[in-house]
């Protein structure tokens, strides 16, 4: 942990890193903002508070992993891992540039920070899996947290890699659910229906959470909690907003992956600042 619970604190940071993913995406000229924003408060909450890591030592053996599975919202890792000095920030100006090494989809082989290459759905989810079940086999301490999109679960890999979890007791495996509600599609209501995800969840051998994904104090009560052993996986389904923070993305499907200019980054950016996030 890198520091006492400051709400108003990772609030300040998480519009830092919203700013931060406006920009970097406006400047690729592609990528996926209305999931990114969506996912940085719980990804705030973990790197400024909540993971055992150290950015000057990004392969420490005993460090806890996380896992993007929702890999093509990259930018709100991205902004994170510069933020907490992984590396430089003007790294970020190259996302998705050929040869980059911050691909529009995480690598761990290209990123310092990155613990799982990810971007089809459902599979980092079922390498955090493996990765904790390793860890139990190994008989390390390190903890395993991964974040899926509500439309993950329309994954069987999902699933099946929840039922491996549960049958194996993995404690020391907590995955987070960023249910923004919306897909590159629509809503997912109207594509594949998961709900009710925490009734699921429970029935594969769960222990499950559900919260408001954009409340620092609910977020933090719920990781407290999931680092209490109770003899299987912890599952926080994180009701959040597509775009939040930004009133012209909130809750709208095309935001997913529609591309803006440098000029309407900044526009986005003054709706950030005129109605406060987080």
């Amino acid at each position: 942990m890198t520091s006492e619970f400051d709400p108003a604190r990772l609030a300040a940071i998480a519009r830092d890193l919203r700013v931060l993913i406006l920009r970097m995406i406006a400047n690729a000229g592609s990528g996926h903002p209305g999931g990114s924003l969506s996912a940085v408060d719980i990804i705030t909450y973990l790197y400024f508070r909540h993971l055992r890591i150290d950015p000057e030592r990004p392969h420490w053996e005993d460090r806890d992993r996380f896992v993007l599975s929702k890999g093509h919202c990259a930018p709100a890792l991205y902004a994170a891992l510069a933020r907490r000095g992984y590396f430089p920030e003007a790294w970020l100006w190259t996302l998705r540039d050929v040869g980059s090494p911050l691909q529009g989809h995480p690598d761990m082989r290209k990123t310092p920070g990155v613990d799982m290459t990810t971007g089809s759905l459902g599979q980092g989810f079922a390498c955090a899996v493996g990765i904790a079940l390793g860890a139990r086999l190994q008989g390390k301490t390190y903890r395993v947290y991964a974040m899926l999109s509500d439309a993950e679960l329309q994954e069987g890999v999902t699933w099946e890699a929840a039922l491996a979890a549960a049958h194996h007791r993995l404690d020391n495996l907590i995955a987070v659910i960023d249910n923004n509600r919306c897909q590159t599609d629509g809503f997912t209501a109207d594509i594949v229906a998961v709900e009710p995800i925490d009734e699921k969840w429970s029935a594969f051998g769960w222990d499950v959470q559900r919260i408001d994904g954009h409340d620092f104090v609910q977020i933090h009560a719920a990781f407290q909690r999931a680092l209490q052993p109770r003899g299987r996986p912890h599952v926080i389904i994180a009701d959040t907003v597509k775009g939040k923070g930004v009133r012209s993305m909130e809750n709208r499907p095309e935001w997913h992956a529609q591309p803006f200019t440098p000029e309407q980054a900044e526009v986005f950016i003054g709706e950030l600042f005129e109605g406060g996030s987080s």
